[in-house]
């Protein structure tokens, strides 16, 4: 087995978030979960899989030796995007000009990959180290991220640090915006379209108040800042309304999404904001199925950071955009940084791929995090 090896054979097991296409053939984590689990056990761990929903597990891998000693973990998701318009076989995980083709080669088996090569390079000390090495394969990330907050509410309390996987170039990122998914909905009245006058079309009311949203939300988002992360912003996702070009449309709604700074959150979140901006502006909507994941910061002078950061020097301290199961387990104490080989730039693409070259970088990255150890 090499590292190479291993990617290919995670990424031809499917693994979609069930949540974009709930009725694919390659939809769900247990294949993975199952996939996962002999392997680890035949390293040492002690492998358990509790299901978070109907079919769709966490895993964790408790390392071998003492169970008393400092444990920490490392945290890759299970579950990817959707395959939809990919330019490559999602799942054949070929290799041309240096690369390693197909679904979640970037986010995150890739990492993952690198994880576990480690891990398996590492087994024959894991017992003797003076810290417990544990690996958690986290459901549900790519949506709602179900899996982390479950094992964030269930086992924090047992670990002192986290490493969750994702492509960042192998740099500490350290602190991320959280994010607002939320739908907003309007009604109107329903009549036929050659006497529009008679009804209300709920379109107009929702493109108006977006419209309003769009200019006055961005504004204060604005305001609230990071030195890193820079300022909050929102995107209007997707739209929907109407039944018949020749109906009045009596429903309508939309998708935002909102990235904010800790600072946002320190004052009340964005829904709260969200929900203030709509009474202020008094606009005809309703907020429904929102969902608030937290901002995640780890200070830079954190001892397990410091710890790695210094054992690995050429790795940077850095922020990013985008969230992660990372931050579900900061917020129940359990501080945690996003690492891992490949490049955000690649992750959801239609062809979508990893660096030979990255991935084994990451393993000797992860052998070196060990070592430190």
């Amino acid at each position: 087995m090499t590292v190479t090896t291993l990617l290919q054979d995670l990424v031809r097991v499917p693994s979609v978030n069930p949540d974009a296409v709930p009725d694919s053939p390659y939809s769900g984590e247990k294949a993975m979960a199952d996939f996962l689990a002999p392997l680890l056990s035949s390293w040492g761990f002690a492998v358990t899989l509790e299901e978070i929903l109907p079919g769709r597990p966490n895993l964790i891998a408790r390392a071998p030796g003492p169970t008393d000693r400092p444990r920490i973990l490392l945290g890759p998701h299970l579950d990817t995007v959707a395959i939809d318009g990919m330019t490559v076989d999602p799942f054949a995980a070929g290799i041309r000009d240096g690369k390693i083709w197909g679904r979640g080669t970037s986010d995150t088996k890739g990492p993952m990959a690198a994880m576990l090569f480690a891990l398996f390079q590492n087994k024959d000390r894991l017992a003797d180290l003076p810290v417990a090495v544990d690996f958690v394969g986290f459901m549900g990330e790519e949506s709602h991220q179900p899996g982390s907050k479950h094992f964030a509410k269930h086992h924090a309390g047992e670990y002192e640090f986290a490493l969750v996987g994702e492509p960042t170039s192998l740099d500490f990122v350290h602190v991320t915006k959280g994010s607002l998914w939320a739908t907003v909905e309007t009604t109107g009245k329903a009549t036929h379209a050659s006497q529009p006058h008679l009804g209300e079309n709920a379109i107009l009311k929702l493109t108006a108040s977006l419209d309003l949203l769009n200019r006055k939300l961005t504004n204060r988002l604005a305001t609230y800042t990071h030195p890193i992360l820079e300022h909050s912003t929102l995107n209007i996702g997707t739209i929907t309304g109407g039944s018949s070009p020749n109906i009045v449309p009596d429903f309508a709604a939309a998708t935002l999404d909102i990235r904010f700074t800790p600072d946002l959150a320190q004052a009340g979140g964005a829904k709260q904001l969200l929900e203030q901006m709509i009474a202020e502006f008094k606009l005809p909507l309703t907020i429904t199925d929102a969902s608030e994941a937290p901002p995640m910061e780890v200070k830079a002078d954190h001892p397990w950071l410091q710890k790695f950061a210094t054992a690995l020097p050429g790795s940077k301290l850095v922020g990013a955009p985008w969230f992660s199961d990372a931050a579900h387990l900061n917020d129940a104490g359990l501080p945690a940084v996003c690492i891992g080989p490949g490049s955000i730039d690649q992750a959801h693409t239609a062809d979508e791929f990893i660096r030979v070259s990255d991935l084994e970088d990451g393993v000797d990255f992860f052998s070196q995090l060990i070592a430190a150890l």
